[in-house]
This record gives C-alpha cells, structure tokens and sequence, in this order.
C-alpha cells in the first residue's frame, strides 16, 4: 500500500560537461534540494511552503516547476480529479547558480508523487514531465539537467526528437565546484549564444564530445582531460564569470583534470582525481574570487550514480 507521506531529495547536475551543449550531464551527490510531499482528502495539487529560496519562487501550483510537473503527470495517468496532494519544497541549492536548480525541484517532485501513487511510471518515462518543467523555468525544455538528476551518473542525450537517452560509464573521479555570487540568468546566457558556427569549429566540437564520450567508456581519464575543450558555448559565456581563465589555469594547476562551466554558469567545476585534491581546488578557486571582491559557494562531491532518493 503506497505511503500517504514522502520525502525525496534529488541532485544537482552539472550540464554540457564542456563540450556537450545540451547533450551531456552529470549528477553530484551534493547540493540538491528535498520535497516532502503529502496527500490531501480533496483533489489538486498545492504548493504549502517553500525554504530556503529567499522569497523568489511562485506558491501558484501552475506556475511553480515542481507543482506545475506533478499536474502534468495526474493529468496524463487521468488522476487530476482523484488524486490531491500538498507539497513542501526545501532549496539547498542557490537557485541560477548553474548546477540545475529547478531541475532538481522539479525531479524531486515528480519522484514524490510517482512513489505516493505507487511507481506507476519508470524514471525514463517520468522524464518528459520533467522536461516540461524545465520549459517553465528556463524557456527551454532541454534533458541535460533534469536526466542525470533522474537516472543519476552520466548522461548523453543522443536526440530529442525523437527524445533518446543513453547512461554512459561515470568514472571514479570528484568534482570540485564553486558558485561564483554574480547573476547569470539561463535565459540570457542562452541568447548570447551563436546560431551558426564555422564548419572548422564543428568539426573541433565534434571531436571533443566523441573524446569524452569515449574516454568514459574506456576510463581513460586523460582523454577525458583533452576532450573537456569548447569552442563553441565556452568563449562567450566564460565572459559573465570572474577571471574565467586564470580560475581555470588555478584548477588545473592543482591538479585539475578538466575544467569548465557548469550549464550556464556562473558556477564552475573540475574534475579531480580523488577528493582531497578536488577539495584543495575548490579551495583555490574560492581564495582567488575572494581576492577579487566576489563571495563564493564551495562542493566537492563524488559522481551521483543513484539519482533522487526517498529519504
């Protein structure tokens, strides 16, 4: 018999993975944000409290990413007129950091409401409705954030039209991040980005997300190293972060695998080969936007293989 209560947590992600614009994502074991979910007598889906985001999220149920989700979902079981449910939502996570904030939110919830109804759906088929939150968030309903917080890992998005989703082999590696505190709304950063792009350069892309990919594959993390290189999304985004570039010969200078921006920023992050040295990176980091007048967040996090769990 499915539970009347339940409390889920799902992770932060971490988007393109460099090269992988749109296509490629991972998921950290920390930050994330929880939902507590519970049902109601009367049908409809209500927003009852929400922490931790400083005031700046809708209580409307169509207008929040996570009620707004859980209704699409009743809608397509037939469930809208039977089923009510109050939900809490809990931010542990800086919302437009660049590590799937809304996602997160609006995995969490789905997950809930699945486990309350008695998993009806798997996590590959709860991912459209959680495509569509993010469309509510961020004007674009795009898979690479919102995949890897459902399925946990790694994350290719090898199309969306017909929507196709591959887990790839994650390596042993952690993660340092740091949350830069300047504004890069997703929205904007998305508008900076070019249309058309050289065919050399397509070409260079090409390369790298077939490297990375294959360097999952074969655990081969120098090639993961090379391959975590763009020449596409990189050079215009990495102009809304502080000291972009010197950040990134910081990380790799302490032992950084790879380096870059996590979705659309303005966090960052790192590969490392073993949490000690993602910790000293993120240490780094921080002390250098520090001397530049600018407040930051530190993570070190290992891969999240698992996805949201119930809590």
């Amino acid at each position: 018999m499915p539970a009347d209560s339940v409390r889920v947590f799902a992770p932060a992600t971490v988007a393109n993975v460099v090269c992988g614009f749109d296509i490629l994502g991972f998921a950290v074991e920390r930050p994330g944000d929880e939902v507590l979910m519970t049902r109601r007598p009367a049908p409809g889906v209500r927003i009852t409290r929400i922490s931790g985001d400083e005031g700046r999220l809708p209580l409307a149920a169509e207008r929040n990413t996570v009620s707004a989700s859980v209704q699409m979902l009743l809608r397509h079981l037939g469930r809208e007129q039977e089923v009510g449910v109050d939900i809490e939502l809990h931010k542990h996570m800086p919302i437009g950091s660049g590590l799937g904030s809304s996602a997160a939110s609006t995995v969490a919830g789905l997950w809930a409401i699945n486990e309350l109804l008695g998993r009806p759906l798997t996590a590959l088929e709860l991912l459209p409705f959680a495509m569509q939150g993010e469309e509510l968030a961020c004007g674009a309903g795009h898979a690479d954030n919102v995949a890897p917080a459902l399925l946990g890992g790694m994350v290719l998005i090898r199309s969306y039209a017909p929507l196709d989703v591959v887990r790839l082999p994650a390596p042993a590696l952690h993660c340092a991040i740091v949350y830069p505190h300047v504004e890069v709304p997703t929205r904007d950063a998305r508008q900076l980005i070019r249309q058309t792009v050289p065919l050399k350069d397509a070409v260079t892309q090409w390369g790298n997300v077939a490297g990375l990919v294959s360097g999952l594959f074969l655990n081969d993390v120098g090639l993961i190293g090379r391959s975590m290189q763009d020449v596409l999304v990189e050079p215009v985004r990495a102009m809304l972060i502080p000291d972009f570039y010197r950040l990134r010969e910081l990380a790799l200078q302490a032992g950084a695998i790879g380096f870059g921006i996590s979705g659309s920023g303005p966090s960052v992050f790192a590969f490392a080969p073993d949490e000690a040295t993602a910790a000293a990176i993120t240490e780094q980091l921080r002390r250098h936007l520090s001397g530049l007048g600018v407040g930051s967040q530190g993570y070190v996090s290992a891969i999240n293989q698992q996805g949201p769990r119930v809590l």
